[in-house]
């Protein structure tokens, strides 16, 4: 799935985040951030409060910190979204750092976007191969009530 959108002119140094609950700087990241909350929030109907951003996690002795996660119902991760700088190329090497984060989390979808380009990509549940998607789901086509 490949969509555009356009990105919110945002005044000032700081932006809320009404995930962490709390001001953030505005890097070019952190807008791109803030538009897919809002997109997820407003066009996916993903509950605010189903989704965290700037999660730090690990896998072994790796560290990793995921732009948002997208839990389920029961807080189980279920997707996981990568950020990027609009001017960051999305390709094969981000594809495989987003798809890392699967040895821990066990999540079902991944979107990756930089704010001009997006990408959903979905596993079945029984296997670890992600194939792109056409459109995005709905947060209950996520979770299977549709």
């Amino acid at each position: 799935m490949k969509f555009s959108l356009t990105l919110c002119a945002m005044n000032g140094q700081t932006i809320w985040d009404s995930l962490r609950k709390k001001n953030v700087s505005l890097t070019p990241e952190e807008r791109v951030r803030q538009w897919f909350i809002s997109y997820l929030n407003m066009e996916l109907k993903v509950p605010l409060h189903l989704m965290m951003s700037e999660v730090a996690f690990s896998f072994g002795d790796k560290r990793y910190r995921a732009d948002i996660i997208i839990y389920d119902r029961k807080a189980a991760p279920l997707a996981v979204v990568e950020c990027k700088r609009p001017e960051v190329r999305i390709d094969r090497e981000v594809a495989q750092q987003v798809i890392r984060y699967n040895m821990s989390l066990n999540i079902r979808y991944i979107f990756i976007t930089n704010g001009k380009t997006s990408f959903v990509f979905a596993r079945s549940a029984d296997s670890s191969v992600f194939t792109p998607l056409t459109a995005a789901p709905s947060y209950d086509e996520m979770v299977g009530k549709i």
